[in-house]
């Protein structure tokens, strides 16, 4: 769950066409030591909210959770995520964004300590919430330090690192629990080692973040120039921190003239609550594909399917592998394939497998020695469809699609209902696959996954092409949803 951004507004590209050249040597190497630190609360993010998967089973016998209860302690990390999303961005433009990482870092270490040693229901629910709000910060957070620290030329490729290392620690996850579930089994506490192994990059995040400098965009915002260059000679060669600073000296100085709207104003102009619906259709869309009942769910699934309890903590390391693989391909697609496209592409094929899916299932009764095996091939051909093309799609979109003045509450907004949407999948999926069974779970997400294809042929525009400047007019006069698409040539 991160953003891919770069700029792509005629005014930066002007700009930037003074800058000195980009060239590598000490301050490349210092920027991509940094990228790194930073991006270990994105691998926080996805071994938090994945490492789930495998500790649930031993879990609910060890502490008897109920199908709900079950579902509260993944869904209790999402909900903490939702309000760590909308309080992340805010104190992190009071704080500073290096700090917030830092606090960060610190409620990842309390929050895994609490579930570690947890002796009930009610305290692992606690645990959980409060890793959400370090998962759900970082959500916001870590994409904009990296887009802030990167030289235009390289700043879709870095800040999708992010990205890159949220998938990374979800396969860090399905790995370090087949492990030490084939070592011990699912007895004798098994479940708090998994767990507890979470403490480790939280430890190093905040080691790494006392020795890394503040985003010197956030530093020229509260007057401390002197502050930014030293931070950005350190990233760059003298003449082009000198060349960079000015740029940041003179767009912060014309955003600080634009008057931001208010709800009321917001809510008032039919475009703009167009505009935001669309962008809370595609966050909920997104999550209703069923990825994270996957990457939450996994191991449930597969012995749903028919494998034994420790060969599905082996074959849950196949999704991983694919969702990495998926993430590197839309990386790289990003800036070459228009967005609609895209989200067509995606919603199509993860209909389609759901469909197989719930075919499989029906077609191969369980006993049968196949079923698990195709059931497992057609889970990991949705897995690398969604993350392909619909993960980063999403983010990157958000990103870009809402004008500068309403930019904050449209995107706080959409990430809100992602992760509330992700909550409630994450509280009842349990309960549904208990009462549906495979079958009726996966023809019910093949329903809704055709439903966000119509959603989005028939409501989300194209933004690729587009200036961020022609962005925001053709959002705030409607035209948006009248142009033909266009296309880079």
């Amino acid at each position: 769950m991160t953003s891919t951004t770069r700029p792509t507004d005629s005014a930066t590209g002007s700009a930037a066409s003074a800058l000195p050249p980009l060239t590598t040597g000490p301050h490349s190497r210092r920027l991509g030591q940094v990228a790194l630190i930073a991006t270990f609360g994105g691998l926080l993010f996805g071994y938090d909210t994945s490492v789930i998967n495998g500790a649930l089973s031993p879990m609910v016998k060890e502490l008897g959770l109920t199908n709900l209860t079950e579902g509260a302690v993944t869904s209790g990390l999402l909900f903490g995520a939702a309000i760590g999303a909308i309080t992340g961005g805010r104190l992190s433009d009071a704080w500073g964004r290096r700090k917030s990482i830092i606090l960060m870092s610190v409620l990842f270490f309390i929050g895994a300590m609490v579930c570690v040693v947890a002796p009930t229901f009610g305290v692992m629910l606690v645990g959980r919430v409060i890793l959400g709000l370090a998962v759900g910060a970082a959500s916001t957070v870590v994409p904009v330090f990296l887009a802030e620290l990167a030289p235009f030329e390289i700043r879709g490729s870095l800040a999708g690192r992010n990205e890159l290392m949220i998938v990374s620690g979800q396969l860090a996850a399905f790995i370090i629990n087949a492990i030490i579930g084939n070592i011990w089994g699912e007895g004798n506490g098994v479940w708090r080692i998994m767990l507890s192994i979470e403490a480790l990059p939280a430890i190093a995040l905040f080691i790494g973040m006392l020795r890394m400098p503040e985003s010197p965009r956030w530093l020229v915002s509260k007057g401390r120039d002197e502050e930014a260059l030293t931070v950005l000679s350190t990233l760059r060669t003298k003449e082009r921190a000198v060349a960079e600073l000015k740029e940041i000296d003179e767009v912060t100085s014309e955003e600080s003239k634009r008057q931001t709207l208010s709800i009321g104003e917001i809510l008032r102009n039919k475009w703009f609550v167009r505009i935001i619906l669309v962008g809370i259709g595609l966050g909920v869309a997104q999550q209703l594909t069923g990825i994270n009942a996957v990457m939450y769910y996994g191991q449930s699934v597969l012995r749903e399917a028919g494998f034994g309890a420790q060969t599905a903590l082996i074959v849950n390391i196949g999704p991983g592998i694919v969702a990495v693989i998926g993430a590197v391909i839309a990386l790289r697609m990003m800036d070459h394939f228009p967005r609609r496209l895209t989200f067509i592409i995606g919603f199509t094929l993860t209909t389609i497998c759901h469909l197989l899916i719930g075919i499989g299932s029906v077609a191969l009764p369980v006993g049968n020695a196949a079923r698990p095996w195709v059931l497992l091939v057609l889970i990991i051909l949705f897995v690398g469809s969604m993350q392909t093309f619909l993960n980063v799609a999403v983010w990157v979109t958000l990103s870009e699609i809402f004008p500068l003045k309403m930019r904050g509450f449209g995107i706080g907004v959409s990430v809100f209902c992602l992760w509330i949407a992700n909550a409630f999948l994450g509280l009842y999926f349990p309960t549904i696959i208990a009462a549906f069974g495979i079958t009726g779970t996966f023809f019910g997400f093949a329903v809704v996954n055709a439903l966000a294809l119509l959603f989005v042929w028939r409501a989300v525009p194209e933004t690729r092409g587009r200036t961020l400047e022609k962005l925001e007019e053709d959002v705030s006069t409607g035209a948006i949803y009248i142009k033909p698409l266009v296309r880079n040539k």
